[in-house]
Order: C-alpha cells, then structure tokens, then sequence
C-alpha cells in the first residue's frame, strides 16, 4: 500500500520545505510544532486552492513523511484543474479546488498502472465539493490561472527567514 500526500507547487512545504519546529501561525504565537514547513514568515502565491496556502504541514502527515512512511507530491494548479474537470464530467460532482490535487494523482497513477498494464486500486479523498469555489473554475475556464512553481531561490529565501530550533535526525 502507498499513500501519498498532495500539495501544490506553489506551496511545497513536504517536497521542498524542511522538517524544523516552526510555529503554526504567521505571528508567532502557537507553541513551535515539528512539521514540514516552509516558515512561518513565508507569503504563498495567490492560488485558488486557498486550504493549500498554509506554510507548514500537520504535525502527524510530517512525521509519517520523515518516517518514509508516505510519499508526497507536488501539484500545478492548472494539472489540477484540469483533472477536477474531467471529474466533474465523469462523476457530475464538482470538487473543490482542494480536491483537485488528489483527483491529478489519482489520474497520475492511474495512467502509469494503465501503462504498466498492472490493475491498482486507488482511493483518493475527496473532501469538498466546489460549489463556492465557482469563481476558481471562471478563472480556470477563462485562462486567468497560471502555472505555478517555485524556484528554489524562492524556497531557500523562505526557509532562510525561520529562526527555530532544527530537530536533530
């Protein structure tokens, strides 16, 4: 079994981000937690997968990908769009810009077991619909969206500016 956590690659704090205590809110406030993050400091792009723009990870899916007991991607948000769409008119469900991420690898995987010619099960969450998220699929149908990935300029600035202990390995 293979499980696989999906982030966007405007915000790829378990991809690219590093495992630090680091605090769960912009300011500073919360006790420091051990996640995946990109820091506290850090200002994501402005993406219509607004759930997805949060500089660190949970603290327990960090801990599972240190551990290498799940895997993690990293997703464009027009590849994820696009496989919501086609979900949508597959399944009559629009899901949430959120969701849309693991429907992308869900399809990914999907055609490499396709290629591969080996039969898979694969099981994705899809934990929101997108209702109120009509003025995202607009935008994606209007080709407002762009394409999206940080450089890792940007990703070791980010991670520069946190001042928190490193965990030991």
């Amino acid at each position: 079994m293979r499980a696989i956590a999906v982030e966007p690659t405007s915000c790829p704090k378990l991809t690219r981000g590093v495992f630090r205590y680091d605090f769960g809110d912009t300011i500073g406030m919360t006790p420091l937690l051990p996640m995946y993050t990109l820091g506290h400091n850090f200002v994501p792009a402005k993406i219509h997968a607004g759930g997805l723009r949060y500089h660190g990870a949970g603290v327990i899916v960090s801990q599972l990908l240190r551990d290498k007991l799940i895997e993690a991607q990293a997703i464009d948000q027009i590849e994820s769009f696009e496989a919501g769409v086609a979900f949508a008119r597959a399944e009559g469900i629009i899901p949430a810009p959120e969701a849309n991420h693991g429907i992308a690898v869900a399809v990914r995987e999907a055609l490499i077991a396709k290629e591969e010619g080996t039969p898979k099960t694969i099981l994705f969450n899809l934990c929101g619909h997108g209702n109120f998220d009509m003025t995202a699929y607009e935008a994606f149908f209007d080709g407002k969206l762009q394409r999206h990935e940080m450089t890792q300029d940007e990703v070791d600035a980010a991670v520069a500016l946190i001042d928190t202990p490193e965990i030991a390995a």
